[in-house]
């Protein structure tokens, strides 16, 4: 999987709005802010020294020296970790469906993990106001084990769903912690270096953790790839855990912000419906997808900029184009690996090793975006960058007929990666140059809403037209396979269509001058 999930930079944004960060780390991230999800592009020169100074201490040392050695590691060590599940589950996942007689739920096992993680962050923020980072980081991290152990043991699809559940909600808690963690514990001019390292430690999973997976699904089984990352996680708390305890207490706020939380949770609870209402298209579905609209919709018109939707000019569509990029990328690869193990038969290895070159053309075309000249073109590098997706989705169609070598799909995800380290981090750029310094906070946090439900609903989307289409007949594990090009043809178009409005809307993006 492209560098993404749970770590997605957005997520330091919910953070700051919901004051999460202190106003030293947001002014910081104003200055250096964090790249998007896998934006790799080289942070301002200094902020990056990583040598051993001696541990100076004060606000002098490094991210490594011996004053912040171990909390640093630790904090990558826990982030790559993550973002390993995160790529071993795309790989997994088509066996997995397989072998539960579950593929009709396939996409929910990924959008279950958007929509309680939404639900997470906006908690985790409110809960490190109130009672500082380490209660809500450490209930993370159990609850993303517990949720590995839940997906791992499962056996029934719909037990797997919930692991996959549970997994969010200790991803959405345990990522904005980390941010404040970053913002109490670092003195100003280590926290880029530190936020670089997040999106960093994304490289070596996206390319390591297909084959990986892939080697252990064969040989050891799919449940060994959720079973095993928990007794992981434990070294890097240990290492660090002394460190966090000396964090210094901050200022915290007297209560939580209630309205924000029942918002996010009104969300989840509402594209939870929604989903749920897809799995069986038939007239009693209509109740708890009106139920879903209900909670919804005027939620998501409370956490984003009036005009989003229709794509007003300016920030609004910024804002609506990251939902699309994200939702239509993440839609039509969620299913990539599953189309390759079972109409192309394709190794659970050789299928999850298609998308690796998407991961690091994704830090490439996020580092050309970066060059300084380009900065007069960024809508028009938006826009390349959508086209470039549509056409990459557009691709993998080729690979639903025989005559084609389905190394085309690599060689299209090559494509689209690129395309997309152009679109999010040029949108994230964007967002900051067309926000009051005193509204940075609060329209990041509306970015960050906007991708998560871009890949709730669009992934969502994909797993209705792919049951619709026959896709739910594709046979278990062990069984006469059964060709199913229709379900995930349509997949595959949708998307394509929805990344080419995301180029219409790249038109949208500069405001109206007077």
């Amino acid at each position: 999987m492209t560098p993404r999930d749970p770590l997605d930079v957005g997520a330091a944004d919910a953070a700051v709005a919901d004051g999460a960060l202190s106003p030293e780390a947001a002014a910081a991230s104003a200055v250096h802010p964090e790249p998007a999800a896998g934006d790799l592009g080289p942070a301002p020169a200094g902020d990056l020294d990583l040598t051993d100074d001696g541990g100076t201490g004060g606000t002098g040392g490094t991210v490594l020296g011996r004053r912040y050695r171990a909390l640093t590691l630790g904090i990558v060590t826990v982030v790559s970790l993550i973002a390993f599940e995160a790529s071993a589950v795309n790989t997994a996942m088509p066996v997995a469906a397989r072998a539960l007689d579950g593929v009709e739920l396939y996409a929910y096992a990924f959008s279950a993990y958007f929509t309680a993680s939404l639900f997470a962050m906006a908690l985790s923020g409110e809960w490190c106001d109130r009672k500082g980072p380490l209660a809500p980081l450490f209930a993370g991290i159990a609850a993303f084990a517990a949720g590995l152990l839940v997906a791992g043991s499962a056996q029934r699809m719909w037990m797997f769903v919930g692991g996959r559940a549970v997994q969010g909600i200790g991803g959405g808690l345990v990522i904005v912690a980390l941010y404040v963690v970053v913002s109490r514990a670092y003195p100003q001019r280590l926290q880029p270096a530190v936020l670089a390292s997040f999106s960093a430690a994304w490289v070596l999973p996206a390319i390591v953790g297909p084959l990986a997976a892939g080697t252990v699904t064969e040989h050891a089984g799919w449940r060994w790839v959720f079973l095993a990352i928990p007794v992981l996680v434990l070294p890097p708390l240990a290492v660090m855990l002394p460190a966090l305890r000396a964090l210094p207490p901050g200022e915290l706020s007297a209560g939580m912000d209630r309205r924000r939380i029942l918002l996010a949770l009104a969300v989840a609870v509402g594209a939870g419906l929604l989903q749920y209402a897809g799995q069986d298209l038939n007239w009693l579905s209509l109740v708890p997808a009106a139920a879903g609209l209900a909670l919804l919709v005027p939620c998501v018109l409370r956490l984003l900029p009036k005009g989003t939707f229709r794509a007003a000019r300016g920030l609004p569509s910024v804002i609506l184009l990251r939902g699309v990029a994200a939702g239509s990328f993440l839609g039509a690869e969620s299913f990539v690996p599953l189309m390759l193990v079972t109409q192309r038969g394709l190794s659970a290895t050789a299928a999850g090793l298609c998308l690796t070159g998407g991961g690091l053309t994704w830090a490439l075309g996020s580092y050309t975006q970066s060059h300084p000249r380009l900065e007069p073109h960024r809508e028009r590098l938006m826009g390349l960058g959508m086209l470039l997706m549509a056409v990459s989705i557009a691709m993998v169609l080729l690979a639903l007929t025989d005559s084609v070598p389905a190394w085309i799909v690599a060689v299209a995800w090559v494509i689209g990666g690129y395309g997309m380290g152009l679109a999010i981090s040029s949108g994230s750029v964007l967002l900051l140059k067309l926000s009051r310094p005193e509204d940075a906070g609060s329209n990041s946090a509306s970015l960050q809403v906007s991708d998560a439900l871009g890949n709730i609903t669009l992934v969502g989307l994909s797993g209705v037209l792919f049951v619709t289409f026959g896709g739910g007949e594709i046979a278990p594990t062990g069984t006469a396979p059964t060709h199913q090009p229709a379900a995930f043809g349509s997949v595959y178009v949708a998307m394509t269509a929805v990344a080419l409005a995301g180029a219409w809307v790249t038109t949208r993006l500069r405001p109206v001058t007077a």
